[in-house]
């Protein structure tokens, strides 16, 4: 195991919550422990002070649209279903650097069917659709960590 493998396995640890972790193999041993493992840890937030500005500026027309154009567009995304990661780790569109993604915007998927992989630990973890339908969305940029029941997929099963 490398620098680079025991940084990620830090990471993990750090954002899978865990308090304790502890691997051994042939060669080495590593014990991680996190604050979580019972000992309070304490956040301070700084105390802002903010100012009203003396003249506002005009509003912009532009911001009014925008703002109704997103609030249309999460009503659409009701109508639709999430495909939400099954696990913390790294989101992948493709099964290696080499090949073509799993699934693009307005492709078919099937129940079953892969879309993504997710890679924990160095283990690649095939994520499959748990409904058909058309691919309207992809939330998630390939190559970006994921956290447990974070949505990846819109589908309109329509």
């Amino acid at each position: 195991m490398d620098i680079k493998d025991i940084q990620n396995l830090v990471r993990f640890v750090a954002k899978a919550g865990v308090s304790e972790v502890k691997y051994k193999n042939k060669d080495f041993e590593i014990y991680i422990k996190t604050p979580l493992g019972g000992e309070p840890v304490s956040y301070v937030t700084p105390q802002v002070a903010y100012q009203a500005p003396v003249s506002a500026p005009a509003a912009n027309p532009v911001s009014a649209p925008a703002a109704a154009s997103e609030a249309a567009s999460s009503a659409d995304d009701s109508k639709y279903i999430t495909i939400k990661s099954p696990m913390i780790g790294t989101f992948y569109r493709k099964p290696s650097p080499d090949k073509d993604v799993f699934v693009n915007v307005g492709d078919a998927v099937t129940e079953g069917k892969v879309v993504c992989v997710i890679e924990a630990m160095k283990l690649f973890n095939q994520i499959e659709s748990e409904v058909s339908g058309k691919i309207v969305k992809i939330l998630v940029d390939d190559a970006s960590p994921v956290e447990y029941d974070q949505p990846l997929f819109l589908v309109d099963p329509s």
